[in-house]
């Protein structure tokens, strides 16, 4: 949980910028943070939203080793190049964006980094938000042995067939019979995307299924209320938000 550390404990942690392999066998860019000692250390895919990959994505990759997790964050903008992160992502936006073929592939590299470190515990879980919440669920769908996702207001889960495109080609929620682990949702009642009934239909799914899976919606939060750095952050509801992820993560990892 948030702040409970032993004041005489020893901590410890290394970051660094470090190459991957991504789609197409590409070297890509990942940020990995992991504890310092030996281990085992649980790994965590913290996969960054439409904003980029940016200052935000890095330090949560920083929080999360704080409490005893090695994160890797895959650069899923590398094919539109490199610059400020508001560059990036306007270039990405000019070109249509990622592929979801292409975002799996990254993910799934950057899990298999995880799983062959020396000092992993063999647990892997996976976050992300805004876009990457909805990446977050398409990895829980299709890439094999994650032991846990959390998907923190994914939008585009639930997608009608006219907004489908071919970066985009089938709706996540259409994978959904696969979810292969425990699944948390964080949303914000506010939200335009996803909606309530957005969540509604994606519940009422894993409900038809019979998945284990955990939703927590929080009233007075729109899209992003994690954000501290913009008018979106909530931080009574980040706060607990937060707290429900790493209890969960703790359950399932450790």
């Amino acid at each position: 949980m948030w702040n409970s550390f032993k004041t005489d404990a020893y901590e410890g942690l290394i970051a660094e910028t470090i190459s991957i392999t991504g789609h197409e066998g590409k070297p890509i860019h990942a940020y990995y943070s992991r504890p310092i000692g030996e281990g085992p250390f649980p790994g965590i895919l913290l996969i960054h939203h439409m904003p980029g990959w940016d200052e935000f994505t890095r330090e949560m990759a920083r929080r999360f080793t704080s409490h005893g997790y090695s994160v890797i964050s895959p650069n899923l903008y590398e094919d539109f190049g490199h610059g400020a992160p508001a560059q990036v992502v306007e270039r990405a936006k000019e070109l249509g964006g990622m592929s979801d073929k292409n975002v799996m592939e990254d993910c799934d590299g950057a899990l298999n980094f995880l799983r062959n470190q020396v000092n992993a515990s063999g647990k892997v879980g996976v976050i992300g938000m805004c876009s990457g919440g909805r990446h977050t669920f398409l990895a829980a769908c299709t890439l094999k042995n994650i032991d846990a996702a959390v998907d923190c207001w994914g939008g585009g889960v639930v997608c009608p067939k006219e907004q489908l495109t071919p970066q985009r080609p089938v709706q996540p929620l259409d994978y959904a019979e696969n979810l292969s682990c425990p699944l948390l949702g964080i949303f914000g009642n506010d939200d335009f995307s996803p909606t309530q009934e957005d969540v509604n239909i994606l519940e009422a799914r894993l409900k038809e299924l019979h998945k284990d899976y955990e939703f927590h919606r929080y009233d007075g939060a729109g899209h992003g209320f994690w954000y501290y750095d913009r008018p979106l952050y909530r931080q009574e509801q980040a706060m607990d938000s937060l707290n429900k992820v790493l209890a969960f993560f703790e359950r399932n990892l450790k």
